[in-house]
């Protein structure tokens, strides 16, 4: 008995043994790399087995009949097919497809630096703004040491591969900002409006642009806000040259900031040497109100208003009435409100509406002349944002444009009033597309229309990126860019047409370890460029588009948050081939304010033991040109090199006091910005001229920041560590 229940059980294991069923084969993905560790199992059941290092797989199964056969890998599409189990071999290969994920996704980098919470490759931060020294807090002076852009110290604005100052457009929160930089004697630097502190996130796109920008021949700097606070906080700063209070309140779904700063600038120039005689040094006090409210769990209003008035008096020569003296006095008044709406409406779509106002002053005095200045602008945009799945969304929207512009000249004699009125309706619309997580491009088309012009252009608009792993990415963009005439010549004439810049531009970005490492070339074409044909500046006949130039260059861009422990440095080079033949060029020639190498260090370091934050800023750029009319050669003279070592010093006293001091120029470089003529010859036939020196040799601050909360533990540190 006992031998007879040994050989059934015997059977029945050998029965279960021959009816087993083997599945092996190999899971690959879509070019034929193995996948080791890819997972390979029958669905419903604990049989299966992980793929060795070649990706192939080998398992038994006791199961019989009909089964789902899953292969699944980590960031790929699980693929399934049935199977019948019936104690054969079964031999099965499986080719993953990478899954979609617009977060892991490639994005398009070209001709753009982008600082947020959403890309891992941050390259300059609005915290960079404050710490970097030489930018002096000052937004457009901080990015002034990415490449791309030249410094002209005699103006402090964006000059950004090739284009001018006026070709530069700055956005808050999506909305048009007018006039974003202070208002100076011409030869004297001006800085921003804006405080640094105000925003959350940066991207300064110098070239290939969206569709939903226009009216810039060269760059875009897209700004956007602070979100909600986290708690009451009251911040105060003084500094050597002023003093600014800031209080915040919070609600349960909002909050109000107000801000009142006053800088005087004739305490610190009494002590510090000037190159200039200032009968006036520069005074302003400014105004700031900013509310934001959660409409919804996706929804955000923002409003900011800001009212600022300043202004000096600085004695000059009149280089046409043999160097006599004469004071040149400026008043401005300035006055900015922006609001923004952001929502989610539904699950695929999504709105962005924004508006702003600007009414910008100027009275100047000098020489027995009376200049009045206004500039009333009205910006209003609504965008729409359509996903139709991951890899597929769709942008559209409109916006309008109306600027006032007005002049009032009195002079000893008589009095000219000028002025023009410009509506520009603009229409956008734009498709991005990824073939795949590796491939995206981006497609679209903006059409304008200026009344006053009565002028209507088409521009398209392509770009795309192509991740070659999954740190680095090659993009290119391309496109038409128009914008409008300087308002000093359309005060004369409504006969032009916009000019045009198309641009090409080729990049590779690698980011990884806290590491980044750029490299890109562009080319610029313009055409349709304004000339003056005429002395007679007020005759609209003095004007034409006959104008065009080119600009092409190499930048390059390294920062290491890495390889020195506590260390912070980036290296940012730029070269520059331009030249153009526009306004009153005689001929081609290179413009004024293009260097054809421009060189920037910059480092930070954090010394936790002694609570301190030191850093670095040496910048260099290369000779520019300038026009002597005693030569024969226009634009044949060359400046000196701009060349300044700056640096600044962070140190956290207390919990909520810092204290921060700040120096330019530091070695005593001697810099000039050419020379300035007068219009007419003396009597020897010589033109006489005067060298344009910077304001002063060195700046120098000195600040305290104290912050005071319930909790009293907050600082301001954020801004300057």
């Amino acid at each position: 008995m006992k031998q007879f229940i040994f050989n059934f059980l015997f059977f029945l294991i050998g029965a279960n043994a021959f009816s087993q069923t083997v599945i092996t084969g190999k899971v690959t993905e879509e070019k034929g790399n193995p996948l080791p560790g890819a997972n390979v199992y029958l669905q419903g059941t604990y049989d299966g087995i992980s793929a060795n290092e070649r990706g192939e797989f080998k398992f038994k199964t006791s199961k019989t009949g009909q089964f789902t056969l899953v292969a699944g890998f980590i960031s790929y599409e699980p693929f399934s097919k049935k199977v019948e189990l019936n104690g054969d071999t079964i031999r099965m290969n499986f080719q993953l497809k990478e899954t979609f994920n617009q977060l892991n996704a490639v994005t398009i980098t070209a001709g753009t630096f982008e600082a947020s919470d959403k890309k891992q490759a941050v390259t300059i931060t609005p915290l960079d703004m404050v710490t970097t020294a030489g930018a002096a807090g000052d937004v457009f002076g901080a990015l002034q040491s990415l490449p791309g852009t030249t410094i002209n110290g005699e103006s402090g604005r964006l000059f950004v591969k090739g284009g001018d100052s006026e070709e530069s457009q700055t956005y808050i929160d999506g909305s048009l900002v007018c006039v974003p930089y202070n208002s100076s004697e011409p030869n004297l630097p001006v800085r921003g409006r804006f405080n640094p502190f105000m925003f959350k996130g940066t991207i300064f796109s110098t070239g290939g642009y969206s569709a939903e920008y226009g009216q810039a021949l060269s760059s875009v700097l897209l700004l956007s806000t602070n979100d909600m606070p986290a708690e009451d906080q009251l911040d105060l700063s003084v500094l050597s040259v002023g003093a600014e209070i800031a209080g915040t309140k919070l609600w349960k779904n909002g909050a109000v900031t107000g801000t009142f700063t006053y800088n005087n600038l004739q305490p610190y120039m009494s002590l510090a040497p000037q190159n200039y005689h200032w009968n006036q040094a520069p005074e302003s006090k400014t105004g700031a109100l900013s509310f934001r409210q959660k409409t919804s769990k996706t929804g955000m209003l923002k409003v900011y208003s800001s009212f600022g008035e300043g202004g000096f008096n600085i004695r000059q020569e009149n280089l046409d009435m043999n160097r006599m003296p004469f004071d040149y006095e400026l008043t401005n008044r300035n006055y900015y409100l922006n609001a923004s709406w952001n929502d989610k409406l539904g699950e695929k779509w999504g709105m962005n509406a924004a508006a702003s106002y600007t009414n910008n002053q100027d009275d100047i005095h000098f020489d027995q002349k009376t200049v009045t200045k206004q500039i009333l602008g009205t910006y209003l945009k609504n965008a729409f944002s359509y996903h139709i799945n991951e890899k597929f969304t769709l942008k559209f929207g409109g916006e309008l444009f109306s600027k006032t512009y007005s002049q009032n000249v009195k002079l000893p004699s008589e009095t000219h009033n000028n002025s023009f009125n410009n509506l520009t309706f603009a229409g956008f619309t734009e498709a991005q597309v990824y073939a795949s997580s590796k491939f995206v491009t981006r497609i679209g088309v903006r059409a304008e229309y200026s009344d006053y012009l009565n002028r209507f252009n088409f521009s398209p608009r392509l770009s795309a990126a192509y991740k070659v792993t999954g740190k680095s990415q090659f993009s290119m963009a391309y496109g038409w860019f128009y914008q409008n005439p300087v308002d000093d010549y359309l005060l004369y004439t409504d006969q032009l047409k916009p000019e045009r810049a198309d641009h090409y531009t080729f990049s590779f970005q690698s980011s990884a370890n806290s590491r980044t490492i750029r490299v890109e070339l562009y080319y610029k074409d313009y055409k349709d460029l304004v000339k003056l044909n005429g002395s007679e500046f007020y005759l609209p006949t003095s004007y034409n588009n006959s104008g065009s130039g080119y600009a092409k260059g190499l930048d390059l861009f390294w920062r290491d948050k890495k390889s020195i422990k506590n260390g912070d440095y980036w290296i940012s080079y730029s070269y520059l081939d331009t030249k153009r033949d526009y306004r009153n060029f005689p001929e081609e020639a290179i413009p004024t304010f293009a260097s054809k190498h421009n060189l920037s260090v910059v480092y930070k370091h954090w010394f936790g033991s002694i609570r301190s934050y030191p850093g670095a800023n040496f910048r260099y750029s290369s000779p520019r040109v300038y026009n002597d009319p005693n030569s024969q050669v226009f634009n044949g003279k060359k400046m000196l090199p701009y060349r300044s070592l700056d640096l600044s010093w962070s140190f956290l006293y207390r919990q909520n006091i810092i204290l921060y001091g700040a120096v330019t120029n530091v070695l005593n470089f001697k810099n000039e910005f050419g020379q300035r003529y007068s219009d007419h010859p003396d009597s020897n036939g010589n033109y006489p001229g005067k060298a344009i020196l910077p304001s002063s040799n060195r700046m120098y601050v000195l600040a305290c920041f104290i912050t005071l909360t319930r909790k009293g533990n907050a600082n301001q540190l954020e801004k300057i560590e």
